[in-house]
């Protein structure tokens, strides 16, 4: 409707739009989180967690909404109809920029569980939102490097222990748990430097999935496999408030995981460890297909 405006126009009052209904609808959010920090009842706290989670997707959808009214961007959406909102699901995507979240936000909202990501710890001290993050049940992790390691041992297998601690939180209520395999965005020089074997994504990393697997593999039963490509080159955040983006497309598959992959010791067991990484570079080679294939039809424009 407003997409007639200069650029610069629509990036600002999206901007503006974004910043206070980030807001509005955080401190409306407070009120349960504090609520469920507070009250040490199991079931008041798995209600609370829903009623966060429903103020969460009203977020998703005025966020939608202020997309609608400014931006011509051309969605080219399926699959999505595949999506229960009571399924428990392990959601992997390819990662291009900054737009991925809010793109498969407005794909998933009230399709599908709420998307939840794994954080840095440090990330609970955000203005505004960190508090909302734990609200939300996002999980917090603090990752350790392999030299710290090997200084410090006795830290080996702290972060599968508090991913299951934090998968724990799951069980009671239906959750798409996220992951950008890559473990940052793709660019051209990235690629490079990595020595990828693939033309459109960087190498996958196993570790996030098997840890996510080995803690609650016996209630997530569906993978969605997420592909998403940008036609007309993936965008910044600003080229995406702006409405500078003309055509999104995102795909979505969900397919069973495979049973032996679930509830194994992955940092113990070599066997189970190269089972995953197969598993996942055989999906990884799928979607670099796709990819080209979706890549390709903007040479052809």
């Amino acid at each position: 409707m407003l997409s007639f405006l200069p650029a610069p126009v629509i990036g600002v009052i999206n901007a503006l739009l974004l910043g206070l209904n980030t807001l509005f609808w955080c401190l409306l959010l407070y009120i349960p989180a504090v609520l469920k920090l507070i009250v040490p009842i199991h079931g008041f706290r798995v209600l609370c967690t829903r009623l966060i989670i429903w103020i969460s997707e009203s977020w998703v959808a005025c966020n939608t909404g202020w997309m609608k009214l400014t931006h011509a961007t051309d969605w080219r959406i399926s699959g999505a109809d595949q999506l229960q909102r009571e399924g428990w699901y392990l959601v992997l995507c390819n990662h291009q920029s900054w737009v991925d979240i809010l793109a498969m936000q407005r794909v998933f909202n009230r399709q599908a569980p709420f998307l939840k990501f794994f954080l840095k710890k440090e990330l609970i001290w955000v203005p505004v939102i960190g508090l909302a993050w734990w609200g939300l049940d996002f999980p917090f992790m603090k990752r350790y490097s392999r030299e710290y390691l090997i200084k410090h041992p006795e830290k080996r297998g702290e972060d599968l222990r508090a991913t299951r601690a934090a998968c724990e939180k799951f069980r009671y209520t239906p959750v798409s748990v996220m992951n950008f395999v890559e473990g940052t965005r793709f660019t051209p020089a990235k690629h490079q430097r990595q020595k990828s074997s693939y033309q459109n994504l960087l190498t996958p990393k196993a570790g996030g999935v098997a840890f996510v697997l080995d803690a609650m593999g016996d209630a997530m039963q569906t993978l969605v496999n997420v592909t998403i490509a940008y036609p007309g080159g993936a965008p910044t955040f600003w080229d995406f408030l702006c409405g500078r983006v003309p055509s999104i497309t995102l795909e979505v598959e969900t397919v069973e995981i495979p049973a032996e992959l679930k509830g194994r010791d992955y940092a113990n067991d070599a066997e189970h460890r190269r089972n995953v990484k197969d598993w996942l570079a055989g999906l990884w080679q799928a979607k670099d297909r796709r990819l080209a294939e979706l890549l390709g039809d903007r040479s052809g424009d």
